[in-house]
């Protein structure tokens, strides 16, 4: 297993394990109109060329990845993704590590999730983030924002 960054090439699979990575999210919520089932190739590419892509690969396949951007000294990290036959054996880690790692210069790093999406708050708490702000979407879905500051484990 390795991890590297995506490129334009690689957008088909990762969206197509987007896609699959973000039913249980969507099934949470009983919410299948959120945005990562409906993303456009041509939207994720666009993505891989503007922003800093990471993909995990296994077996020849890609398994994982995660997708960050740097603004005024944060870094948002966006739809980190692990094969759902694949979650809790680290690669969501190893991903955020590598993020942390590239992203070196940012004062703090922000994402988001949903408010019942236990498995995303558990591995987030443990590297470090803490809520920051929460934001209703609609009836079923409410995000927590959260946020980790330079030198928090």
């Amino acid at each position: 297993m390795f991890i590297q960054r995506a490129t334009e090439s690689d957008a088909k699979e990762i969206l197509a394990l987007q896609k699959l990575a973000y039913v249980s999210e969507a099934e949470i919520y009983n919410d299948f109109t959120i945005q990562p089932l409906h993303q456009s190739l041509d939207e994720i590419t666009s993505e891989i060329k503007m922003q800093y892509v990471l993909k995990c690969v296994a077996s020849d396949r890609i398994v994982g990845s995660v997708r960050a951007y740097m603004e005024e000294g944060t870094c948002f990290i966006c739809k980190l993704i692990v094969h759902p036959e694949l979650q809790n054996q680290g690669i969501g880690t190893k991903l955020l590590e590598e993020i942390e790692n590239h992203f070196n210069r940012a004062k703090r790093f922000e994402l988001f999730t949903g408010y019942k999406s236990e498995k995303n708050l558990h591995l987030y708490r443990r590297q470090g983030f803490e809520i920051f702000k929460s934001e209703k979407v609609n009836e079923t879905l409410t995000l927590v924002f959260m946020e980790k500051n330079k030198g928090t484990t």
